[in-house]
């Protein structure tokens, strides 16, 4: 049932709820937080924890994707960001960590001119390869044909197409859109892809046989979507939304299972605790591990949105560092905010409502807090 309220006599709207609304609540048993497996499949590729690294440069690089596999999550590196844009970043990052406030949009407009190369998006991907982990790599949907060759060739485990807003349904007369439907049946990749946060939109996008889902528009702190384009996305509603579109694709399609991934608005580790409540199998982080010490952000924090050459929608930020890329996963914490031992926390909450595996998370009580 729409939830509609009256916002004016010539309007009405859907009424929606952010993760900082709702709160899970204990059952009548409790495990043992050893007990409990948050382990997690996608496809054929099964991880310690159901957590993806969202593909921003602050957080990811190769190296940091290989650790963030080791510590048993998937780390997606952006394919169309610094590290196959220059043969050696590191004192571009240190011109981003420095520049001005005033400087940083058309900073980082600059420093994202330099074209992508080829040999670079191999370098990196093999890289990640012989590491043994999990290959995850992201493209935007505007440049996924102009970079899949190469990508394919280099080998990758998981594609990844993120934008802002990703449909199964783009029009454009300007230039020939993406058709994900044929290009994810020609691929034996599989392939996440998003975001999305209306069940229509994500049933379309399930129906071109996309592996998992993108819910969100990513960025989060670093995201400026709602001031310069007035779209925002309530998480704890989209992913609902969105999870009911699985249920019914899962009977349209005779059993087959689309993953859920909460992109977005997960600031703390109660966060994703709330996101798989409302049926998200997996999350996607960005700032809370862009506090890691190993990040190549050095405590600042960006997104693609940000270097956007015509209408930039994001921002630098600065997150600081909350400790080790292990410690925010695995602890020991050393602060109570959230922003470390984020796995702990999740093992903890799965405890005490009594359940056992991630998947049976999705149907503890949720309450809304009162307005």
């Amino acid at each position: 049932m729409t939830n509609e309220v009256e916002i004016g006599r010539g309007k009405r709207a859907i009424r929606a709820f952010s993760f900082d609304d709702i709160a899970v609540i204990p059952a009548r048993r409790t495990r043992d937080p050893e007990d409990v497996n948050v382990g997690w499949q996608i496809d054929a590729y099964h991880v310690d924890v159901p957590v993806m690294a969202a593909p921003m440069d602050s957080l990811m690089s190769p190296q940091t994707a290989i650790e963030f596999g080791r510590l048993g999550g998937i780390g997606v590196l952006d394919l169309e960001g610094l590290w196959t844009r220059y043969e050696d970043p590191t004192e571009v990052f240190e011109q981003i960590r420095t520049m001005p406030e005033e400087e940083v949009t058309v900073g980082l407009q600059r420093i994202y001119a330099e074209p992508v190369k080829t040999h670079l998006i191999a370098r990196c991907l093999e890289e990640i390869r012989a590491a043994g982990v999990t290959v995850a790599a992201a493209l935007s949907p505007q440049h996924t044909l102009e970079y899949i060759d190469p990508v394919l060739e280099a080998g990758v485990d998981l594609l990844v197409v993120r934008g802002t807003t990703v449909s199964a349904e783009h029009v454009s007369t300007r230039v020939e859109p993406l058709n994900l439907k044929r290009f994810i049946y020609e691929l034996d990749v599989p392939v996440i892809v998003g975001g999305v946060a209306t069940y229509s939109a994500a049933l379309h996008l399930m129906r071109t046989g996309a592996a998992g889902v993108l819910v969100g528009f990513g960025g989060g702190a670093a995201h400026t979507t709602r001031q310069s384009l007035g779209i925002h996305v309530p998480m704890a509603t989209a992913v609902a939304d969105v999870a009911a579109a699985r249920r019914d694709y899962m009977d349209e399609s005779g059993g087959r299972y689309v993953h859920v991934i909460a992109d977005g608005g997960i600031g703390h580790s109660g966060d994703i605790v709330k996101a798989i409540a409302c049926g998200a199998d997996a999350v996607m982080l960005g700032a809370l591990l862009a506090r890691a010490q190993e990040a190549p952000g050095g405590g600042w924090h960006w997104g693609s949105e940000a270097r956007h050459a015509i209408l930039p929608r994001g921002r630098r930020v600065r997150v600081g560092t909350a400790g080790s890329l292990s410690q925010v996963m695995y602890g020991p914490a050393t602060r109570s905010d959230g922003t470390q031992n984020i796995i702990g926390a999740l093992k903890r909450t799965m405890a005490t409502t009594g359940y056992n595996e991630v998947k049976d998370l999705q149907r503890v009580t949720v309450v809304v807090s009162p307005e």
